[in-house]
C-alpha cells in the first residue's frame, strides 16, 4: 500500500487491518488478510468484519464521487452472508449504483480466492458539515474513511 493510499484510512480501519487497494470516483477495493482474531468462537469470520469491511469500502467509493466539500455518512446496509469464510484474503470491490443530490446507494460484493462470500447493499447520506464541524481544508485526523 502506498503512503498516498495510507494517509487517508482511519485508526479504526487500519485497527481491523483492512487495507485500500484499488480507489477510482465512484469505485474503490479494499482487502483484508484474516488473522484469528477476526473469527468468532467456532472459527468463522464474525460477520461483523465482514459487514465493517463493506461499510468502508462503499463509504470511500462514494466519498471519491463527491465534491470537496461534501462528505458521506451511511443511513443504511443490508448484507447477505452466502458462505462461511474461515482463513484467507477477503477482497471487497464497492461501486455506487446511483447518486443523488442527497443520498446514494451503493453495493459491495466480497470474494475470497475468487469465491463471493458476502453481498452487501447501503445507502448513504450526502452532505457539507458545518463549517464548525469539520474545517474542510483538510481531513480530520485519520481521514474521511
Amino acid at each position: 500500500m502506498t503512503s498516498s493510499l495510507h494517509s487517508a484510512i482511519s485508526q479504526f480501519t487500519q485497527h481491523v487491518g483492512i487495507e485500500l487497494a484499488e480507489k477510482a470516483p465512484g469505485r474503490s477495493r479494499w482487502v483484508l488478510d484474516l488473522q484469528p482474531i477476526h473469527t468468532n468462537t467456532h472459527g468463522v469470520v464474525h460477520g461483523g468484519v465482514l459487514f465493517t469491511l463493506a461499510d468502508t469500502a462503499m463509504g470511500s467509493a462514494l466519498f471519491g464521487a463527491l465534491q470537496p466539500e461534501q462528505i458521506c455518512a451511511t443511513i443504511n446496509i443490508k448484507i447477505n452472508y452466502f458462505k462461511p469464510v474461515f482463513k484467507g484474503r477477503v477482497t471487497c470491490d464497492s461501486e455506487v449504483v446511483n447518486q443523488g443530490k442527497n443520498v446514494a446507494h451503493l453495493e459491495a460484493t466480497m470474494r475470497v480466492d475468487g469465491v463471493m462470500v458476502a453481498r452487501a447493499s447501503g445507502d448513504f447520506a450526502i452532505f457539507k458539515p458545518k463549517a464548525t464541524e469539520v474545517d474542510m481544508k483538510k481531513p480530520p485526523e485519520g481521514g474521511f474513511e
